[in-house]
């Protein structure tokens, strides 16, 4: 199953479940009003929404034509969004970048953090910018949605627990980021709101490319109308959501309706097939060049998200935005 969320009915949205060719959608709002009521009690409302969807798919029930503009976040807000770095290779290549050290047990350890949830840009929503001095950059990653996860859950127990999956951009200020992590207290200023996918997906929805913990495919990140990365999700991973979510779940109950991300996804091999973020590029740069000529994101600069099938069609939809200055 898909679905979305319409940027009606409150802060949380109207759910909508959307057919698998991304062409139409149909109010779910019968079921549940909102995806987070639908996770919240995912055992009742999955079969029911498997049902309806059915229906759609069959066009026994009216629709509405798909429309990314409509939507919002499939979670317009989140009880919690913990973001990870999966792919060691691009942590070494961005903490270089500000002249960080890996931690030590960084091969063995997760590393997460804590990002605002109280409120995501749309998938085609603006990105604003206050300055060009924020050093604005786009992050593509993959996340996933939890139902409610029991402290203590092992990597395996996770699986069961991962109930829909889309994808993310996460934003950075670059410039702003080194002063603020010096101060050992982690993001805050150089984590504005993220964006996700117009559409979240059912693990079932991705076939044999969804091993239970990552997806093998590629991620294909387009800037300014250029193919800037196409770069492997199920490649070179380090950690698997699995891993992140247990890790999550160590000291804490994890609300349903947690949001995991999985870092910026990043191949070793880099140079063949590009990069998910300026930073990763800018980076690359400065150790062939000795320089980095990759400038960050200003207004007018269009970035795009989108995965697809084995077939060639979207799974997810696109995050498409624009920067725009505030």
């Amino acid at each position: 199953m898909k679905f979305a969320s319409l940027k009606v009915g409150g802060r949380d949205g109207a759910l909508v479940i959307v057919s698998r060719d991304l062409s139409r959608m149909v109010l779910a709002t019968s079921v549940a009003p909102s995806l987070r009521d639908a996770i919240e009690d995912w055992e009742r409302t999955e079969p029911m929404l498997r049902a309806l969807n059915s229906e759609m798919e069959a066009f026994e029930v009216d629709s509405l034509p798909y429309d990314p503009k409509a939507l919002a976040s499939p979670l317009p807000r989140a009880f919690q969004w913990a973001d990870g770095s999966a792919y060691l290779s691009h942590m070494r290549l961005v903490r270089k970048a500000r002249g960080a050290k890996m931690p030590a047990n960084s091969e063995t350890d997760p590393l997460l953090y804590q990002g605002g949830s109280d409120g995501f840009l749309g998938p085609v929503d603006p990105i604003p910018c206050g300055g060009n001095d924020w050093g604005l950059d786009f992050e593509g990653e993959i996340a996933v949605i939890t139902d409610d996860v029991p402290m203590g859950c092992s990597p395996e127990q996770a699986k069961s627990h991962i109930k829909l999956i889309m994808l993310c951009n996460d934003i950075s200020l670059r410039h702003i980021m080194p002063p603020e992590l010096v101060k050992g207290f982690g993001f805050f200023q150089s984590k504005p709101a993220s964006a996700f996918s117009p559409v979240c997906v059912t693990p079932d929805e991705l076939g044999a490319a969804w091993t239970g913990g990552r997806i093998n495919l590629p991620l294909i990140t387009t800037y300014n109308g250029n193919e800037f990365g196409r770069v492997d999700a199920g490649k070179d991973l380090s950690f698997e959501f699995t891993d992140l979510i247990a890790h999550a779940a160590c000291t804490r109950d994890l609300a349903a309706g947690t949001i995991i991300g999985s870092g910026t996804v990043s191949n070793e091999n880099h140079d063949e097939v590009g990069s998910c973020c300026l930073a990763e590029k800018r980076m690359i740069e400065t150790i062939q060049d000795g320089e980095a000529r990759t400038r960050f994101m200003t207004p007018g600069d269009t970035i795009k998200f989108e995965m697809l099938n084995g077939g060639g069609k979207s799974i997810f939809g696109a995050i498409e935005q624009t920067v725009v200055a505030v």
